[in-house]
């Protein structure tokens, strides 16, 4: 590791994942983790997951097991936070769930509140809607400036013992400065104090705000840098004046580019699945999710599409990360899972399509030979592992039946001579599995006895294989099918005829 990339107050690389609990993990968010681990590892550091629970009516256990889920599928195992199993604290800088460590909090703004950076405010929110309304009128920022800024702390504890309730707010007015950002990824960004007034920290029922436990954290947890999504710049300005008041060595922040959808909007819901889980359900492998999203945003310095999580590792850095939004692509997302997925040995492809298959309520060979020959014919049409129950479907013989988009060409004159004739060399073959190229010759054999060429010789035929006229090529098909299955369906064809 390059000792470049610490900065002073930190001895090692310790990035952190904070999803707040409330469902599957976005893959906006999966990104965000695999870009923290791919630094941490990299530089032999340390990735934590931690979990922001302080909006306790939309945090629940079972959202936190989902995005557990979501995270191990993906192989985006984490140093220290909640074990994936028990959920008990791994590490030695828990709790890990902020929910648990409200006392924390409560310390660190008690010495705020003693060092005068920080004091209780009173106002009701009638009274701060009110003043707000008031500058906006007179067109000023609507900054409200508390009355109980200066108010005697003595004073202040007496009212929260008669039982009054007040907020904890951060002092912000006599910071007049510009804070300056130096973001990995953005370069230096410019805050003036005077965007933002005096911010709570605490709220009157003693929980948090995202900005200081995120500080109070991310210091406690020893976080080296903070790498996340764009949208949580304008956060960085209080969490700066935090680090500040509290005289804390200030982490390395590096704002990420937002996933854009293919109208360069925010990726959501309207343009179909952005959760990791319904990815896993469609078929999608975490290796693919893992390579695709990380070229979200980052390049490999060879050029490489195509790349392992190790080789990820080995080749990230943040240099490589590009501050302009990145184009979720769908079509290119299924591409590279066919890309991955082909190249696993049949008996792995196998074994992750079985699952599928038998969802499907499919009845399949149970032989190997014959389950490996399935997967050798198919898997270069694979792009997902659920593509998979339509390529084999049709082999299923308690899945045939005569589709209705067959009877015209049942109708014709020139079907039952077809398939009577492919009935008869169907027959008169001497094994039970016939090879593609035994299929052709047979075909051949059909046409010459019929005299049918065109579709009215394709068209019976293939309704006496996969029930309608169009479909599945033939040829793949056939060997894959046994004789009496064969015979089987060529007879209800010609009691359809």
């Amino acid at each position: 590791m390059s000792s470049s990339v610490l900065s002073s107050g930190f001895s090692e690389v310790r990035v952190r994942f904070a999803p707040s609990p409330t469902g599957y993990l976005h893959v906006g968010g999966a990104r965000s983790a695999l870009f923290n681990l791919l630094f941490a590892k990299h530089n032999q550091g340390k990735f934590i997951l931690r979990i922001e629970d302080t909006d306790q009516a939309r945090s629940t256990e079972e959202s936190l097991r989902m995005m557990i889920l979501d995270l191990k599928w993906l192989g985006l195992n984490w140093d220290e936070g909640p074990h994936p199993e028990t959920l008990q604290d791994m590490g030695a800088y828990g709790p890990y769930k902020q929910s648990e460590r409200l006392s924390i909090y409560k310390k660190v703004a008690d010495e705020l509140l003693a060092s005068k950076k920080a004091y209780y405010c009173f106002m009701t929110d009638a009274e701060i809607d009110e003043a707000r309304e008031k500058l906006k009128a007179a067109g000023e920022q609507p900054h409200v400036q508390s009355p109980y800024e200066n108010l005697d702390p003595a004073l202040a504890l007496q009212k929260l013992a008669a039982g009054e309730k007040a907020v904890v707010r951060f002092r912000t007015r006599e910071l007049k400065k510009d804070y300056i950002l130096n973001d990995l990824i953005r370069g230096d960004v410019k805050f003036p104090s005077d965007m933002v007034s005096d911010f709570v920290l605490l709220r009157s029922d003693g929980m948090p705000v995202y900005n200081f436990c995120c500080v109070v954290d991310d210091h406690m947890m020893k976080i080296s840098h903070v790498l996340r999504a764009e949208e949580h710049l304008p956060n960085t300005l209080r969490q700066l004046m935090i680090y500040e008041g509290m005289n804390w060595p200030v982490p390395q922040f590096g704002h990420m580019s937002l996933v854009l959808d293919e109208d360069r909007q925010k990726l959501s819901k309207r343009k179909g699945a952005v959760s990791c889980d319904q990815f896993r359900i469609d078929g999608y492998l975490p290796s693919a999710m893992n390579n695709f999203m990380a070229l979200l945003g980052w390049s490999d310095p060879g050029g490489r599409e195509l790349l392992t999580l190790q080789e990820m590792i080995d080749a990230f850095t943040i240099e490589r990360l590009n501050p302009a939004g990145a184009v979720f692509d769908r079509v290119k997302l299924k591409w590279m899972n066919a890309q991955h997925l082909r190249a696993l040995p049949n008996d792995q492809i196998w074994k992750l399509i079985s699952s599928y298959l038998d969802a499907a309520g499919l009845k399949l060979p149970q032989d190997l030979s014959w389950q490996m020959q399935s997967v050798e014919t198919f898997k270069s049409k694979l792009e997902v592992l659920a593509d998979a129950v339509a390529l084999y479907t049709p082999l299923d013989d308690s899945k045939y039946e005569i589709f209705p988009e067959s009877e015209e060409a049942l109708k014709w004159e020139s079907t039952r001579p077809v398939l009577m004739a492919w009935k008869e060399a169907i027959t008169n073959h001497p094994t039970e599995t016939i090879s593609e190229a035994d299929f052709l010759k047979i075909q051949d054999e059909v046409k010459n006895k019929s005299a049918q060429k065109g579709k009215n010789l394709f068209f019976p035929i293939r309704i006496a294989l996969i029930g309608k006229p169009h479909g599945t090529e033939l040829q793949i098909l056939v060997p894959l099918l046994s004789k009496k299955s064969i015979l089987t369906r060529a007879e209800k064809a010609l009691a359809k005829c």
